[in-house]
């Protein structure tokens, strides 16, 4: 397959608003793809490289290059040139990736030259994946588009399930199932503003702790043992007390949901900065274990012992975790089998109240016959916080003045609208440490496209997670709104862009 296959898809796509379009548009592409090409198109598509990082800025895609006349650049050849730049490194590094980008760049035509562009800004926008990708896939080879989602839930990878149904067909799907050592997207949570709506909107459910730590997904295989993020990354040599709770399950075999958190002496939580520093950190683990031990909480069982669980109930699934894992190793959380019973909707507020005295920033309610659905923000698992915050996209950023001189300060903040595309809600420099402040400039400099020596844009990668006091009506910004004493309270690192909250999510937070 040729770039200009996927340029011109993309460029089509962006142009229409029919879905049935955009799926068959995709479904097209996916036909004339080699299974080995799949998962290059698919991120390519997400305006992604698959590299990540290529250490091209926006100063080397200034210079003009002349297009070739004619398309000829294979995608995997494409695929390899960048591999070839995100390579160099050392002395004249610099150079090397600006020569190696511009070779490609001239083998590529105008129309390719954009989308090159985009992807390399971070600026392509076309809303091509999630639902569109699945479906257009499904079209392509003839599975239900049910089947597929089910399959990118429990492989964690659109880009693995495309290059295999492209290569055998339907019939691969049924590689895709859940497995010890083979990580799953977990099933996220919707909000409800307060326990008595989330008691209205589920119904018999339970009141679980929302801990401020890390969320971690845990595999045993009897004395082997293998710890993931929600992002799918392997963590296993950096939690060595994750590693151990897992060994004194009654279960040989296992695969489990929880967080990993710190505590101080009077079991209340330490700041999220220190979670996250010390399961973020590589080096010398016994002695940063010593000094800042984590306490893994376990809310989830997966599988157990060869049984898939994640179609079961809740109430089922927690009935096996009770059965294999110790109390102390489980989420507090107090069962409420009828919410229009007035004593037991009492006592959820009772143990909301306490949740919050003892340090920890909300909870979540879950459905007790909910199944668990791996990859979805799901409306049978409700989260609710005393403090309204937002996940956000940092869109660009200002440079500070007066003790902030040389500093990136105020944040241009975005929601994630349904295009992929994000819409500005306002701005915020407060919560700012100095610490933070530093952080900041340095890191969004490295994902900066443009500075016009009063604003710096950033390509939309980096998440933050912000407190406000509500949503306002405001001309100033696309969707008419704004949020009200918006201020960082912190990165969140271990999400993507994709990850952010939605336009959608924030009307539904408008007076």
């Amino acid at each position: 397959m040729l770039l200009a296959d996927i340029a011109r898809t993309s460029r089509e796509v962006a142009a229409t608003s029919a879905r049935t379009e955009k799926v068959a548009l995709l479904a097209e592409l996916f036909r004339k793809a080699e299974p080995s090409e799949a998962p290059i198109v698919i991120t390519y598509l997400a305006g992604r490289l698959p590299q990540r990082r290529i250490g091209v800025g926006w100063s080397a895609l200034r210079e003009p290059v002349p297009p070739a006349a004619e398309p000829r650049l294979p995608v995997l050849e494409v695929h390899q040139a960048f591999g070839r730049i995100a390579a160099v490194s050392g002395k004249g590094s610099q150079a090397a990736r600006k020569r190696l980008l511009h070779e490609l760049l001239a083998a590529a035509t105008r129309d390719e030259q954009r989308f090159l562009f985009g992807l390399i800004s971070g600026e392509l926008r076309q809303g091509a994946l999630d639902a569109f990708a699945v479906e257009g896939l499904s079209a392509a080879v003839g599975a239900a588009p049910s089947d597929v989602r089910r399959a990118v839930m429990l492989g964690g990878s659109l880009g693995a399930v495309a290059e295999a149904l492209l290569e055998r067909g339907p019939a691969a799907l049924a590689d895709f199932r859940l497995e010890v050592g083979r990580p799953i997207l977990p099933m996220l949570a919707q909000t409800a503003k307060d326990v008595d709506e989330a008691l209205d909107r589920l119904g018999s459910c339970a009141v679980e702790e929302k801990l401020d730590g890390i969320r971690i997904q845990v595999h045993r295989d009897g004395e082997s043992v293998r710890v993931f993020t929600r992002t799918l990354d392997e963590i296993t040599d950096r939690l060595p007390e994750v590693v151990a709770a897992a060994r004194e399950l009654a279960a040989e075999r296992a695969v489990l949901d929880g967080e990993v958190i710190a505590l101080d002496a009077d079991g209340r939580p330490r700041p999220f900065q220190e979670t996250a520093g010390r399961v973020g950190s590589r080096l010398d683990v016994t002695s940063a274990r010593a000094s800042l031990p984590l306490s893994p909480v376990l809310f989830d069982l997966l599988s157990v012992d060869g049984r898939d669980l994640l179609p079961l109930p809740a109430a089922e699934r927690h009935a096996e975790l009770a059965r294999v894992a110790p109390a102390p190793r489980r989420v507090r959380r107090l069962v409420v089998d009828d919410p229009r019973n007035d004593e037991e909707r009492a006592r959820a507020r009772e143990f909301t109240a306490d949740v919050l005295a003892r340090g920890h920033e909300g909870v979540v309610v879950k459905a007790l016959d909910s199944a668990y659905s791996a990859g979805r923000r799901g409306a049978s698992w409700l989260k609710v916080k005393p403090v309204h915050t937002l996940d956000l996209v940092v869109l660009a950023a200002e440079w500070g003045h007066g003790r902030r001189t040389g500093k990136l300060s105020n944040l241009h903040l975005g929601a994630r609208r349904p295009d992929g595309s994000f819409a500005m809600l306002g701005k915020t420099f407060k919560g700012l440490t100095d610490a933070l402040l530093t952080w900041q400039t340095e890191r969004l400099r490295e994902i900066s496209v443009s500075d016009d020596g009063w604003v710096v844009t950033v390509r939309p990668e980096l998440v933050v997670e912000i407190a406000f006091d509500g949503v306002q009506r405001s001309p100033r910004y696309p969707e008419g709104v704004t949020l009200r004493f918006a201020r960082v309270l912190r990165y969140r690192e271990d999400k993507t862009a994709a990850q952010a909250d939605t336009v959608e999510t924030v009307l539904s937070f408008a007076t």
